[in-house]
């Protein structure tokens, strides 16, 4: 009875270490990462620690027999089980995933601003027949890292006919616009700096801001910082005002059944500039839309709410009945902005003519209908 209870000890505790044994080897990966060491070192300092710990969960499942010709099947079984599952993890760590996302081709209009902060954004100038607005209209994807240069293009362009400029661009690391050999570099601190480049570089005095998702809060970001070049904003499905923002892309059984995103999701945590190293911008965009800019840690300034209290802009905060983000988000912008109105769409759709007649309305100072309730109306489809 004691030897059974041993030998089922000994299994139990060698399946666990099996189970558990990537968890040494990422360990080591992100700390050789973290030393410095390039991504031919600390792969395979990240594989022999794996290695070594999956031996040892291999020894103690396996019992030890007494006969000789036992113990060498024995040692031939764990060496041939030890050599499979190290070289197939091996295999699919090292080895990149053929091909990647072709490159984007330029959309009709396609301009690129190199700004002052260093960042090259791709853009579409929509210049109306004739200029009868005095500020420029600027729209701000979502996402973050989510850019459509070419349907956003199509649908803003109905606000050049009203006789306004309009710019739409692709954020900087999404789309067509450029990258970063550090992805430490993005996120709201730098888009926000990008925005008061793209401001100068075309000449304006003050912007009109469209915001959808991240770029609502992108938009709240740039009102509250420069809060006098901003003449009108709308945030339209606004996401969340100043909670920390970070899309998870790697979540699901596509990471745990793949060594090599499992190793760009340890060292994104430890050295982004090493993942990128180990992963460039075109294999990550391969499987995951926004790449390396989506996955930017999206903090929030200080004194963001304390600077949106003081605006005076007019702006209006515009939700759909099928939104992704949460209607909370709304009450921190309503909070945020006391003097903003919150304009509800039935159809949710922010391509659609309910949603671009608000739009025309609102920038033409003319009457919206807006929603005054506390929380959500009766049909609303969307998370709380």
């Amino acid at each position: 009875m004691r030897t059974f209870a041993r030998r089922a000890g000994r299994l139990l505790t060698g399946l666990v270490i099996l189970a558990l044994s990537p968890i040494p080897g990422l360990a080591a990966l992100a700390g050789m990462a973290m030393l410095g060491a390039g991504p031919d070192v600390f792969t395979v300092t990240g594989l022999a620690v794996f290695a070594s710990v999956f031996f040892l969960g291999l020894l103690l499942c396996v019992p030890r027999p007494r006969p000789v010709w036992g113990r060498w099947l024995r040692a031939l079984v764990i060496l041939s089980v030890e050599a499979a599952v190290v070289w197939q993890v091996a295999a699919m760590t090292l080895h990149a995933p053929p091909g990647g996302p072709a490159p984007l081709k330029p959309v009709a209009g396609q301009r690129e601003w190199r700004l002052t902060t260093g960042s090259e954004l791709a853009y579409v100038r929509l210049a109306p027949k004739r200029d009868t607005r005095p500020e420029p209209v600027v729209f701000l994807h979502g996402g973050p890292g989510l850019a459509d240069l070419a349907g956003d293009s199509a649908f803003f362009a109905k606000l050049a006919a009203d006789g306004y400029t309009v710019y739409v661009y692709d954020q900087l690391g999404t789309g067509r616009s450029g990258r970063l050999a550090d992805p430490r570099g993005y996120g709201l601190p730098r888009d926000v700096a990008d925005l008061e480049a793209v401001r100068q570089e075309i000449g304006a005095q003050r912007l009109i801001l469209v915001g959808q998702d991240y770029g609502a809060r992108l938009a709240a970001a740039y009102l509250a910082e420069h809060p006098e070049q901003v003449a009108k904003a709308v945030f339209a499905a606004p996401a969340a005002l100043d909670r920390p923002q970070t899309a998870s892309f790697f979540t699901g059984p596509d990471v745990l059944s793949s060594p090599r995103l499992l190793a760009v999701y340890t060292l994104l945590r430890s050295n982004p500039q090493a993942a990128h190293a180990f992963a460039g911008d075109r294999e990550l965009e391969h499987d995951h839309a926004g790449g390396y800019a989506r996955l930017a840690q999206r903090t929030a300034p200080t004194g963001l709410r304390q600077g949106l209290a003081a605006s005076t802009a007019p702006a209006l905060i515009v939700k759909g009945a099928r939104d992704r983000q949460e209607w909370s988000a709304v009450a921190d912008y309503r909070a945020a902005l006391p003097r903003a109105g919150v304009a509800y769409l039935a159809d949710g759709s922010y391509r659609g003519k309910p949603y671009l007649s608000t739009l025309r309305a609102f920038l033409a100072g003319r009457p919206v209908r807006t929603y005054d309730g506390g929380g959500p109306p009766p049909g609303y489809l969307g998370p709380r």
